[in-house]
């Protein structure tokens, strides 16, 4: 790829913030959140670009592209924030797969990272990670990349996973932390966890959605719900609106 692309992009982006106090001085807080949204918008060109060539390139994991720019987002918006509020707090709803510390699953196993690592790397006891967990029940996704949005019946987690120890509990609903130290011992023995997306293909679902985790160092702690429901689109007009998540190498369909 042209290397051309990258310099004006990268180059629009620093001649913004350059100009930066000429647009502040405008109108108070109107301009301060046009500046921002105007900043975060020229940052997401520039990821976006790198993000491509990293997949066309093999440079580095397109995956690390996407997870940090998501954190480097949180940290801009907070940035933005604390300018009117010394302490502001931020709930952010994101998979499992990004938001539990990469460095205690397969993922960083593979030089991947995630947003819950660097969200701990930057705030460290400021932020808690929360995962979401379940046994069976069913989901909305489709089979495959570009495929109808279908509700798929969720298959009983794997004997060996965290979800079957958490099932076996018999409790249906629970919060489970960390504060007692037996607790922590059964859960720290590293174990298969899933991960269900806007793909979920159970005809392949240990190899598709299953990786090794260590659940106390992944999350602060876990909301488990032994059945869940799939989720269902607010418009009932128009059932397939969940069909619209472009794969990952979309536009090229590589």
């Amino acid at each position: 790829m042209d290397q051309s692309c990258e310099k004006e992009v990268l180059a629009q982006l620093v001649d913004l913030r350059r100009h930066a106090e000429n647009y502040l001085r405008r109108d108070g807080f109107v301009a301060e959140d046009a500046f921002f949204y105007a900043e975060q918008n020229a940052r997401l060109v520039a990821n976006a670009e790198r993000y491509y060539r990293a997949m066309f390139e093999g440079r580095a994991s397109s995956w690390n592209v996407r997870d940090r720019h998501m954190a480097d987002t949180l940290d801009a918006l907070i940035t933005h924030l604390r300018r009117r509020r010394s302490d502001p707090k931020l709930v952010i709803w994101e998979h499992n797969s990004h938001l539990g510390d990469a460095r205690a699953t397969e993922m960083s196993e593979m030089g991947e990272i995630n947003v819950g690592q660097l969200v701990r790397e930057r705030y460290g006891n400021d932020a808690v990670l929360i995962g979401f967990t379940t046994y069976e029940g069913t989901v909305t996704a489709a089979g495959e990349w570009d495929g109808p949005t279908e509700r798929k019946r969720v298959l009983t987690a794997l004997p060996d996973s965290y979800k079957a120890v958490l099932h076996d509990t018999a409790i249906p609903n629970f919060l489970l932390t960390w504060d007692n130290a037996h607790v922590r011992d059964v859960f720290s023995e590293r174990r298969l966890e899933r991960a269900i997306g806007v793909i979920y293909a159970p005809q392949t679902e240990r190899l598709s959605h299953y990786f090794y985790a260590t659940l106390p160092d992944q999350f602060d702690a876990v909301l488990h719900f032994d059945r869940t429901e799939a989720v269902r689109p607010l418009d009932v007009a128009h059932p397939s609106m969940m069909d619209d998540e472009p794969p990952e190498t979309f536009p090229t369909g590589i």
